[in-house]
């Protein structure tokens, strides 16, 4: 961790050629938070920066995101195979850039968990519930006095179930366990083409934490989007603007 925690640097300019391979968040890093978590607006040249930073990359180049490989994909407007890696649902989901995917099996217990999260938002008007491959979260950005209630019956649910509890900006996330933002960057940094490059992980949320700290770990580091705050980042930008004109420098596009 920096030794000044809320004065953080802004990332490096990067030449052309720099070893690095470059994973990348979603909400709130590549694309503004939005109320409603199907609402976010996505520029339409996204997909087109993501694939030249891969192109200049030679692939060095995975979104890791708590949605689903699939919407992340449709968000930005590929079909078929990507030309980088994905990353989806906190890193349960694998895809790779020459067609392999990993992904567990649809848990035990998923149903319960949706049925009694919908039951709760009957008396919580506001709170959005989302369903995912392997796991399911309340979304309480638009009845911020509904959090109390969502933290617990999440809790209870993870209690009796096994699912991991996992907190982010104004929502509760029940998922399997066994995997996060950090096994993913190591599993990709495990393989060709990453393997020998310094990590470089851009998020925003407190589940990227652990996508800074594998970063670290592999002789990389770490960039917070966002406000300061204590973080095992080693530098920040100030919001999905400024990410997005850092990439633009370093694929060689003008965002």
């Amino acid at each position: 961790m920096p030794d000044d925690i809320f004065s953080l640097p802004a990332p490096p300019d990067l030449a052309e050629g720099a070893e690095i391979s470059l994973f990348l968040d979603f909400d709130g890093t590549l694309v503004d938070i939005a109320e409603r978590h199907d609402a976010v607006v996505v520029e339409p040249t996204l997909g087109r920066l993501v694939t030249a930073l891969a192109d200049r990359l030679d692939g060095r180049v995975a979104v890791v995101s708590g949605r689903s490989a699939e919407d992340i994909l449709s968000y930005l407007g590929i079909e078929g195979t990507a030309p980088f890696a994905v990353a989806g649902s906190h890193g349960l989901e694998l895809r790779w850039s020459d067609g392999r995917s990993e992904a567990p099996a649809r848990p035990e217990g998923l149903d319960e968990a949706v049925a009694a999260f919908e039951a709760l938002v009957d008396g919580h008007p506001g709170v959005i519930v989302e369903e995912k491959p392997f796991g399911a979260a309340l979304h309480y950005r638009q009845a911020p006095n509904a959090g109390p209630a969502c933290d617990t019956l999440a809790e209870e649910i993870a209690t009796r179930t096994g699912f991991t509890l996992q907190h982010g900006k104004m929502v509760v996330e029940l998922r399997v366990l066994g995997a996060d933002k950090g096994d993913a960057v190591r599993r990709f940094m495990n393989e060709s083409p990453m393997t020998g490059t310094r990590p470089v992980f851009i998020g925003d949320d407190l589940t990227d934490e652990a996508g800074f700290r594998a970063a670290e770990e592999l002789g990389g580091w770490g960039v917070l989007v966002g406000g300061p705050r204590e973080t095992a980042a080693r530098y920040r930008l100030g919001g999905v603007s400024d990410v997005h004109r850092w990439l633009g420098g370093l694929a060689g596009v003008t965002t």
